[in-house]
């Protein structure tokens, strides 16, 4: 009886989506052992709990799942593509890589989000001010997709498109051509915006004079479209699970986030390595047109924009 008598007053106002079976009601706890009481029924709030429980209803926050911008009409095409384009590297044995920069960090005795066991709470300071800390960092990461590794590195500096083909030069150093002696391309996914966007020119000029003439590579990017770096598998193959090692431990030194990067694994074998990347990246520089008609760039007929290929300008076995 009462529980007819719950289900018949949050009926009117229950909410979900209808794709699954999440329900919810807009009526507190309190409010319904109100209504219920009204109505002869004495039953307390656990009660309750328990009832809407038993039927699908459960706390819920807003979810944000509605976009109210048009979509890119080329958005399927593109997602599409990028599996195409992983196929064919991954089917020729040719490195592909995923790329970011991670959320700016500052280094101190700042709180970081999340929890740890202890018996005590790590004590912290109040407030996150910059002049309190050892300077704010960028952890520009690469995960190899074929080798399920990781690399993060890490800037002193800003986060710029120099930064960022820098520390894919050393990447290839330190870990890509030791692994793929004989590779002669490459496939780099990225965001769409950011230092490694589709629109910055630098992003283009320096993948063109720092990496693929200067190490004799082809180079294919593939951008996510806008909107969609939650697909960028970084985010939750090497990103995530970074936050998850360091949540709730203080970045006091660099010495301590890099251990804390380095550390990270899954149960899926998850390696991760971390590193400096020294030197000053200054924002503000500019590409001219005439330096980007130099550059040996094809974009590619399918999505345009988001899709290019970057070949050397020159045949390094010829100039020796």
């Amino acid at each position: 009886m009462i529980e007819a008598a719950l289900l018949d007053m949050v009926a009117a106002e229950t909410a979900g989506d209808p794709m699954n079976d999440h329900k919810w009601v807009r009526s507190s706890l309190r409010s319904l052992r109100q209504r219920l009481r009204q109505a002869g029924y004495a039953v307390s709030v656990p009660t309750i709990r328990r009832l809407l429980k038993a039927h699908g209803f459960s706390l819920r926050v807003n979810a944000k799942e509605k976009d109210p911008r048009s979509q890119p009409p080329d958005r399927d095409i593109q997602f599409r593509y990028i599996e195409t384009q992983k196929q064919n590297f991954m089917a020729s044995g040719d490195p592909i890589i995923s790329v970011d920069t991670k959320k700016k960090e500052l280094i101190g005795n700042f709180k970081n989000a999340g929890q740890t066991w202890r018996q005590e709470a790590d004590a912290v300071n109040v407030h996150d001010f910059l002049s309190d800390s050892q300077g704010r960092v960028s952890p520009y990461g690469l995960f190899d997709m074929q080798r399920n590794e990781g690399t993060v590195y890490v800037g002193l500096s800003s986060d710029t498109p120099e930064f960022a083909v820098a520390a894919i030069v050393r990447w290839w150093h330190d870990h890509g051509q030791p692994v793929y002696p004989n590779a002669t391309r490459l496939l780099i996914l990225a965001d769409g915006g950011g230092s490694n966007g589709y629109r910055p020119r630098l992003w283009k000029e320096q993948l063109q004079s720092q990496l693929s003439d200067a190490l004799g590579l082809s180079l294919t990017v593939c951008h996510y479209p806008t909107g969609c770096s939650k697909w960028n598998p970084i985010e939750h193959r090497l990103f995530s699970q970074i936050s998850i090692n360091w949540a709730g431990q203080p970045l006091r030194t660099l010495e301590t986030m890099l251990g804390l990067i380095r550390g990270t694994t899954t149960q899926t074998g998850l390696r991760v390595s971390a590193h400096l990347l020294e030197g000053l990246f200054t924002t503000g520089r500019k590409v001219s047109d005439a330096v980007m008609k130099t550059l040996n760039m094809t974009r590619h007929a399918i999505c345009p924009r988001w899709n290019y290929t970057i070949r050397p300008r020159f045949d390094p076995i010829s100039t020796l």
